[in-house]
C-alpha cells in the first residue's frame, strides 16, 4: 500500500510539475478586445487561417545579396513566423479555435523541421515564434507543446554555450548587434520557458552586452564600425525586446537603467532620440569599414546610402515605451499607433 502511495504521490508530483512548467508565462504582453485597433488585427488574421506553415531546415540570408545561396527561399519561410504570432494575438483577443489549431499547426511544423545554426542574423526572428507559443502554451497539444519547448530550450540553451566559447574575447560580432539579438534570443527563450536559471543568465549576458557595446556616451560600437544609425536601431531593438520579456519576472530589477562599465541602455535610446525627432540628421554609412555595406548600396538596397529616416525607428521607440513613457512623445511623433502585434500586447 505504502509502495502504490509513493508511486501515486510521484506522479502526481510529475504531472504538477509538467503542468506548471507548460503554464502560460508571465507576459507584459496582455492582449486585450478594448484596444481599439484589435478588430484590425483579427481582420488581418483572418486572411491568413487557409495559410499552411513552410518550415525549412535551415535559414540563411545573413551577408548575403539577392539571388545569392537560399535568401529568398528563406525570406519566404520566415513569413511563417509573423502569421503564427499573429494568429496566437488573435486567438488570445477572440478565444477563436481556428486561431489556436493554426498556432498549434505552425509550432508542431517548425518545432519537427527545424534546425538551429545559431547565427543570431539569421535566427534573429525566431522571436515571434517563441511568441506565439508563450501566448498560447498552456492549450497546446501536448505534444505540440513539449516539441516547442525542446525546439526553444535548445535555441536558448545553444546560444549561451556558444558565448562562452568566446572565453572572454570581445572584439567584432561577439560584442555588435549579433551579440545584442543572441541576448534578446536567451531572454525571449528563458521568458517564455519560464525558466529561472536561464534568465538569470541571460541577464549576466544582457549586462555584459551594456558594458561591451554601449559606449559611456550613449553612443555604440556599432556606430563607430559602420557609421550608421540604422545599425543603432538593429543594435538597441533586441536589447529592449530582452528587456520587455524579463521585466515580469523581475530578475535584476530595472534592465532599462541597468548601468554597466558607465553606460546603460536608456543612455543609448537617450543618445538616439535627437536624430529621430529630427534635431539631427545623418548621413548614412559614408565611413562603414565594412565591405557588405557598401556592397548593399551598390545594388541598390533601400537604407544603405543617403539620409537616415527616424521613422524606421518607430517600432524601437514604441518598444521603448512600454519600459518608460518618457519615450512615448518620441514614438508618436514617428508613427501615430505601432505595429499591430505592439499595439495588441500593450495598447489599451
Amino acid at each position: 500500500m505504502k509502495k502504490t502511495a509513493f508511486v501515486f504521490t510521484t506522479l502526481l508530483a510529475t504531472f504538477c510539475h509538467t503542468a506548471v512548467a507548460a503554464a502560460q508565462a508571465p507576459s507584459l504582453c496582455q492582449p486585450a478586445l478594448s484596444n481599439p485597433t484589435s478588430q484590425a488585427l483579427l481582420t488581418a488574421a483572418q486572411r491568413h487561417l487557409a495559410d499552411v506553415p513552410q518550415p525549412l531546415p535551415h535559414l540563411h540570408t545573413e551577408g548575403t545579396l539577392p539571388h545569392q545561396g537560399i535568401r529568398e527561399q528563406s525570406i519566404a519561410a520566415e513569413k511563417d513566423w509573423p502569421v503564427m504570432r499573429q494568429a496566437a494575438l488573435a486567438w488570445r483577443l477572440s478565444h477563436d479555435p481556428r486561431y489556436l489549431k493554426q498556432v498549434d499547426d505552425y509550432l508542431a511544423a517548425w518545432a519537427e523541421v527545424y534546425q538551429p545554426d545559431f547565427n543570431p542574423i539569421d535566427e534573429t526572428n525566431l522571436d515571434m515564434l517563441i511568441n506565439a507559443y508563450a501566448l498560447t502554451a498552456d492549450s497546446l497539444q501536448p505534444a505540440t507543446r513539449e516539441a516547442s519547448r525542446r525546439l526553444i530550450s535548445s535555441l536558448g540553451n545553444g546560444y549561451i554555450a556558444r558565448i562562452e566559447q568566446f572565453h572572454g574575447q570581445k572584439k567584432g560580432t561577439q560584442t555588435n548587434n549579433w551579440q545584442s539579438h543572441r541576448v534578446k534570443l536567451v531572454t525571449v527563450a528563458a521568458a517564455a520557458l519560464g525558466d529561472q536559471a536561464m534568465l538569470e543568465q541571460a541577464h549576466q549576458l544582457f549586462k555584459q552586452q551594456i558594458a561591451d557595446n554601449v559606449l559611456p556616451d550613449g553612443s555604440v560600437t556599432d556606430f563607430q564600425d559602420r557609421d550608421a544609425l540604422h545599425y543603432v536601431v538593429y543594435d538597441l531593438e533586441p536589447l529592449v525586446q530582452a528587456a520587455l520579456a524579463a521585466k515580469p519576472y523581475g530578475v535584476g530589477g530595472d534592465w532599462l537603467s541597468l548601468r554597466a562599465n558607465g553606460a546603460s541602455l536608456a543612455a543609448a535610446l537617450d543618445w538616439l532620440v535627437p536624430y529621430a525627432t529630427g534635431q539631427r540628421s545623418h548621413q548614412e554609412f559614408v565611413h562603414t569599414h565594412v565591405q557588405f555595406d557598401k556592397d548593399r548600396a551598390g545594388v541598390g538596397e533601400a537604407g544603405y546610402s543617403g539620409t537616415w529616416q527616424p521613422k524606421s525607428s518607430a517600432t524601437l521607440f514604441w518598444l521603448a515605451a512600454q519600459l518608460d513613457k518618457r519615450y512615448l512623445p518620441v514614438a508618436t511623433q514617428l508613427a501615430a499607433r505601432p505595429a499591430d502585434w505592439i499595439s495588441a500586447c500593450y495598447l489599451k
